[in-house]
Parts: structure tokens; C-alpha cells; sequence
């Protein structure tokens, strides 16, 4: 039995205990974002009252305070008195009170407030969180580090969007998913105070202004972020554009796919990315960074191509929406794990929490363009709302070649 156990477990990657609570107390929570984050637009437009654009301006609020979020993160990581681990438990609390106020919103200022502070708790999350990965493992461990963190992240969202479509499909209580959302990121608040020690240990002084001014100086990173900030973007679709046009845009299907069917579609997704996401890293490891980054942007462009024939088709919509969403999964598994050892890799390591915010930041901006571009597609006229991603696919074509950019550069500092 020992040996048939040491077998199966053999394939998981040999990492710190404490990476894998990490990856634990993060399932837990985004299995409670799930429920929202993919919902959020559907009710919000068709139940509260408010328009698409409003819904992707109020989506895309987060990415103001998440700014912030990002820049405080970044500092409080590699500062002495907060360090990674007090600045996850302050995301987590920020998090929570966020959940709160979507789940008694009931119009555009109360629905802005709460975009507001849940964009300032992801921020102060995500560069602590991934620069304490960063700390806990090695250079070659890093790929499957990060992919480990973003497998728990994809399976929590998907288990959230499964759940979250079967308790709205036979209760209707949408604003129970808020209070759910709210109890996860308490739960990780706990996870992270019991399980988690500190894993900063701080070699000097740190100015806050001055680390970002080196940061800002580093050319290589400033190349990556405009790719990135594209990958964001794309990324900002899937979860807060793509579900309404799925219910709305079909064409020759007035109603949509159900809520059901949506449910059994982010199903599938979850489910690819899941089960492709620790082998596609034995896969990016053959390559630079960089070079995993054009793959993925390559698996976006022809995505988005299987999104939009999607809509246009006459018929076998739900096959064509599958390949769409498996292919989707595909470039968002390979794009996780390279986006965060490619920052590392670039960053001195006194100053891992200041690159990572910057990596985060991208998520702002990508969060602060992709809902409102989306939400202002989806409100114009049906071609419109079709040409949304057959111009996504198209600017695949500039992320292409800012990255091929960047791996030059990448090639001749290691010369």
C-alpha cells in the first residue's frame, strides 16, 4: 500500500509544505470568488437593473483601488514590520468586507464601493502571496511553484462557478454568493494566521519610493509589463465579458445557453486547465520564459477566433463554444506559471515583492480595460459585440512581438 501510495504522488511536484497550504488556503477562497466573479454581470444587469456598461465600469473600478492595492502590497512585502504573511491576513479581511457590500448592493454607487475594496484586497494579496512562493522555493522549483498556485486558483474558480450555477439554478438567491465569497476569505484568513510563518527576512533599509524607482528603471521589465498588461486584458474576458455574450449574442439562439449550461461550459474550462496545468510545465520548461509567454499568446489568438464563430454560427453553438473554452484554458495554462518566473527571474531578490506588485499591477490595468471594453461592445449593435473578438484575436499579433522583444533582451543579459 506504502508503495502504491508513493506512486500515485510521485508526479506532484517536491515542494515546501508551506507552498502547498498556500495553494489549500487559496482554493478555499476562489472557490467563494467563483461564485461571484462569474455571476456578478448576469445579475447585475439582468435582476438589479443596471446596464452592461455599467456593470463593466463597476467591474472595472477594482482596477483603481487595486492600483493602490498593488503599490502598498508591493512595499508592505519587503518591508520589516509587515512582511508577506501580515499583508495576506490584511487582503483577506479587506476581501471579506468587500463580499459584504456587493451582497447588499442594490445600485451603481453601493456596486462601485464594493468593486472598490475587493480591488484593493486582491492588490495587497497577490505580490505577497507569490514573492512568499518565491522565497520558499528554488529556481528550477518556480514553474511548478506558481503553476501549483495557479492550478488551485483555476480549480477554486471553477468548483465556485460550478456550485455557484447549481445554487442559482434552483434557489435564484444570487446575493447568497456574496455572503459565501465573504465566509471564504474569512476562511483564508485563518489558513494563512494558523498554518503560515514569515518568510521574508529583510537585508537593509527599504525606501518604498526608491525600490519602485529602481523597479521602473529596469527596461526589461517595462517591456514585459506592456505584454502583459494584453494578457490581462484577454484574461478580464473570459470572466466578465464572455458569460453575457454567451446568454445574449448567440445568434439564431434568442435566450442564450442557460445558466446551467454556462455552468456545465466554465466546468469544462476549469477542467482542462486543471488537468493540463503541472504537465504543461514539464512542457514550458524546454523553453524560455518568454518563449512559454508566445505560445500562450498564440492559444489566446486562436481562442478568441473560436469565440467569435461561436456567435456567428447558425447552429452547433455549445460544440464550438467547447473548443473556444478548452482552447482558452490552454493559453491561461500556459501563461500562469511563466508570468510569475519570468518577474522573479528578472528581479533582485531584496526587492521580489516591488517586481511582483509591478506584475500585479498589469492586472489592474488589464482589469480597468477588459470589463469596460467589453461591456461597451456588448451595448452597441450585434456586429460589434461580435467584432470584439476577432479584434482580440488580431492584437495577439503586437503581444507576439513586444514578447520576442523581450526575449532578446532577456538572452543577451545572460551573455
Amino acid at each position: 500500500m506504502p508503495i502504491r501510495q508513493s506512486k500515485l504522488l510521485s508526479w506532484l511536484p517536491a515542494l515546501n509544505y508551506q507552498v502547498w497550504v498556500l495553494a489549500v488556503g487559496r482554493l478555499l477562497s476562489q472557490t467563494g470568488s467563483g461564485f461571484t466573479l462569474f455571476y456578478a454581470p448576469i445579475f447585475f444587469v439582468n435582476q438589479v437593473g443596471l446596464s452592461a456598461t455599467q456593470v463593466g465600469v463597476g467591474l472595472g473600478s477594482a482596477s483603481i483601488s487595486g492600483v493602490v492595492g498593488r503599490l502598498l502590497g508591493g512595499s508592505f512585502a519587503d518591508s520589516l514590520f509587515w512582511g508577506r504573511r501580515r499583508t495576506l491576513l490584511l487582503s483577506a479581511i479587506v476581501s471579506a468586507i468587500a463580499s459584504i457590500v456587493l451582497a447588499i448592493s442594490h445600485d451603481f454607487l453601493v456596486f462601485v464601493a464594493g468593486n472598490l475594496l475587493m480591488g484593493l484586497g486582491i492588490g495587497l494579496y497577490w505580490p505577497a502571496n507569490e514573492a512568499m512562493v518565491a522565497d520558499l522555493t528554488t529556481p528550477a522549483q518556480r514553474n511548478e511553484a506558481f503553476a501549483l498556485t495557479r492550478l488551485s486558483d483555476s480549480l477554486g474558480l471553477g468548483l465556485g462557478v460550478v456550485l455557484g450555477g447549481l445554487l442559482v439554478g434552483t434557489t435564484g438567491a444570487y446575493r447568497a454568493l456574496f455572503v459565501i465569497d465573504a465566509i471564504s476569505f474569512v476562511v483564508l484568513f485563518a489558513v494563512v494566521y494558523w498554518a503560515i510563518a514569515e518568510s521574508h527576512k529583510p537585508t537593509g533599509d527599504h525606501k518604498a519610493i526608491r525600490d519602485w524607482q529602481q523597479a521602473l528603471r529596469d527596461r526589461r521589465l517595462l517591456t514585459y509589463a506592456v505584454a502583459n498588461v494584453l494578457f490581462t486584458t484577454y484574461l478580464m474576458q473570459i470572466n466578465s465579458t464572455m458569460p453575457l455574450y454567451f446568454t445574449n449574442f448567440l445568434s439564431n439562439l434568442p435566450t442564450g445557453f442557460s445558466p446551467p449550461t454556462l455552468s456545465a461550459l466554465f466546468t469544462w474550462h476549469m477542467v482542462v486547465a486543471v488537468v493540463c496545468q503541472l504537465p504543461a510545465v514539464q512542457v514550458l520548461n524546454r523553453f524560455s520564459r518568454a518563449q512559454g509567454l508566445i505560445l500562450s499568446a498564440i492559444l489566446w489568438g486562436a481562442g478568441f477566433g473560436l469565440v467569435w464563430v461561436t456567435g456567428v454560427v447558425s447552429s452547433h453553438h455549445l460544440l464550438w463554444a467547447i473548443l473556444a473554452l478548452g482552447m482558452l484554458a490552454l493559453a491561461t495554462v500556459a501563461y500562469m506559471p511563466s508570468a510569475s518566473s519570468i518577474t522573479v527571474e528578472m528581479a533582485p531578490e531584496s526587492l521580489r515583492g516591488v517586481y511582483l506588485a509591478v506584475n500585479s499591477q498589469c492586472w489592474a490595468i488589464g482589469a480597468f480595460i477588459g470589463p469596460p471594453l467589453g461591456g461597451w461592445a456588448l451595448d452597441q449593435s450585434t456586429p460589434v459585440a461580435h467584432g470584439l473578438w476577432i479584434g482580440l484575436a488580431f492584437s495577439v499579433g503586437i503581444t507576439i512581438l513586444v514578447l520576442q522583444r523581450l526575449d532578446r533582451m532577456m538572452q543577451q543579459l545572460k551573455q
